[in-house]
């Protein structure tokens, strides 16, 4: 259990106080800025499971565009309950990640990056095509209700928070527990050697399979959340291979030291990529660019190494004064 209740585990929870409370104090816009980010953040930690294991996909917009039409389907079935929608979507998308990772566990590289994205390239295909699926002008999303409570409109935002806070907190803590664990710990001998993995007598396949139903479970999850947020779904917006690509982005910011830097990662880019399109509308794809390109130069591990950073040199300050200590004694 200590083992389990790390520092890792009480930040995330002292995350969650922070935000709960913070939740009272902030505007409309400010709560649909947080709501992007914990639904890229959701992502971006199945992205975190997948990267340790030297794998890299540019095709999640799959898994959390197919969470988001979920969503529209089942409103169109009448359920209109954030959790059964929440269910519902997750469903879908992790049996989409067990089928497909039958297939795409036997690659590596380029070419499991490659195949994802040609995976939701045919995912926007059809969607863009069948009229019955909103083709490209999408779908609009009713409000949810919670338990069959619909909030008035001053509260809906201000719950659905609570929710999905709730709700990432949930996913950051099994995710982070889960890297611990032995499967977890896995993902580095698998990244580092499959060969001995194999002859320990595990299955460097299986073991894939597993985190890519994890990540696709994950990427279902926050589709929902932004599809509830946004009110509407489209292929541009949900699946189109430039939103795997905001994925991609928010995962080399973050850095995979740590599950909560994948949230702090993705209110950083919401921030960036509002900001600059408010000021600099022309050139706000330049601002991101250049943005990405300064964090590989200058921060080549993304933000959380910013931390490690510190704690190094800390630590050579303390062990310089200790030196210096016995030097005069």
């Amino acid at each position: 259990m200590t083992r389990l209740m790390d520092k890792t585990f009480w930040g995330l929870t002292l995350g969650l106080v922070a935000l709960f409370a913070l939740n009272f104090f902030l505007e409309e816009w400010m709560r649909t800025i947080g709501l992007q980010s914990l639904s890229r953040g959701l992502v971006a930690i199945g992205l975190l499971i997948l990267w340790r294991a030297g794998l890299v996909s540019f095709g999640h917009a799959l898994f959390f565009g197919f969470g988001a039409y979920t969503v529209a389907m089942l409103q169109i079935a009448g359920v209109r309950d954030i959790f059964l929608l929440m269910i519902g979507g997750i469903f879908t998308a992790g049996m989409l990640a067990f089928l497909l990772g039958f297939l795409l566990r036997q690659y590596r590289a380029i070419f499991f990056a490659l195949l994802n994205m040609a995976f939701s390239m045919i995912l926007y295909g059809v969607l863009a095509k069948v009229e019955s699926l909103g083709s490209t002008d999408g779908i609009g999303i009713e409000r949810a209700t919670f338990l069959g409570i619909q909030p008035g409109d001053d509260n809906y935002r201000f719950v659905l928070f609570i929710f999905a806070i709730g709700f990432a907190y949930i996913s950051a803590v099994c995710a982070h527990w889960y890297l611990k664990s032995t499967l977890g710990m896995m993902t580095m001998a698998v990244r580092e050697n499959e060969i001995r993995v194999e002859y320990l007598g595990y299955s460097a396949e299986k073991a894939i399979h597993s985190k890519y139903i994890i990540s696709g479970l994950l990427a279902g999850a926050g589709g929902v959340i932004m599809a509830v947020t946004v009110g509407h779904v489209d292929p541009d917006s949900m699946v189109y291979w430039p939103v795997s690509g905001d994925f991609v982005f928010i995962t080399i910011l973050a850095g995979t030291g740590n599950v909560s830097a994948t949230f702090i990662g993705a209110l950083v880019y919401e921030l960036l990529r509002t900001y600059a399109f408010e000021f600099a509308p022309e050139i706000w794809q330049l601002i991101l660019g250049g943005s990405l390109l300064l964090i590989i130069m200058f921060l080549p591990d993304g933000l959380w190494s910013i931390r490690s950073e510190w704690r190094n040199r800390r630590a050579l300050r303390a062990a310089n004064r200790a030196q210096a200590t016995t030097g005069t004694e």
